[in-house]
């Protein structure tokens, strides 16, 4: 469920995109990112800043294409789109929180949240979640700047890449729980 509510105002976004226009395609998406924002304070849990942050991105761009009435394309607004969650993960790392952080202390038990490499497990899926946005990114220039490649490879890159993002969030806990654990044990074991 947590994956579903954090991902859904970006599928939302890129499915409207593909059917309708920018600003109405950001306006929703901003929607979505505030009434996730109004689920987690209903469940008593932590305004998450990648929810904020891609709030203020989807309302701050749809707020000024619709003040300008510049009429730009899918892959100008994903790419500025991406360019702005970038920015919100990589201000999560240099401040030393990063944005997974607050889901995973939220959806994992206590004793695991007290692991010793609980935080740099965050930064290794944050991290990962950068480079699925680079990649994004990239797959969103290619229209751009390659002419005559069609938009749909673009799409297709950029669902790769956070299919497989989504899955190494989910993997890599488990791996890295299953890891500290042997570790434990041995550490154990030996004395």
């Amino acid at each position: 469920m947590t994956i579903f509510l954090i991902l859904a105002p970006y599928g939302v976004f890129a499915t409207l995109m593909l059917v309708g226009s920018a600003t109405a395609s950001l306006f929703t998406a901003a929607a979505i990112c505030l009434l996730a924002i109004a689920y987690d304070i209903y469940r008593g849990r932590s305004i998450k800043v990648l929810g904020a942050g891609s709030a203020l991105v989807f309302a701050a761009l749809g707020g000024y294409l619709a003040v300008t009435g510049e009429a730009w394309g899918v892959s100008e607004v994903k790419f500025t789109v991406d360019a702005g969650i970038l920015a919100i993960a990589l201000i999560s790392l240099a401040v030393g929180k990063p944005f997974t952080l607050q889901y995973a202390r939220e959806t994992e038990d206590p004793k695991t949240t007290q692991m010793p490499d609980f935080l740099f497990a965050n930064y290794v899926i944050t991290w990962a979640w950068v480079l699925a946005m680079l990649l994004m990114i990239g797959a969103n220039m290619l229209p751009i700047y390659v002419p005559g490649i069609p938009l749909w490879s673009a799409l297709v890159i950029a669902f790769a890449v956070r299919n497989t993002a989504i899955y190494f969030s989910q993997w890599y806990p488990s791996y890295h729980r299953q890891k500290y654990s042997t570790s434990a044990v041995a550490v154990t074991e030996a004395h």
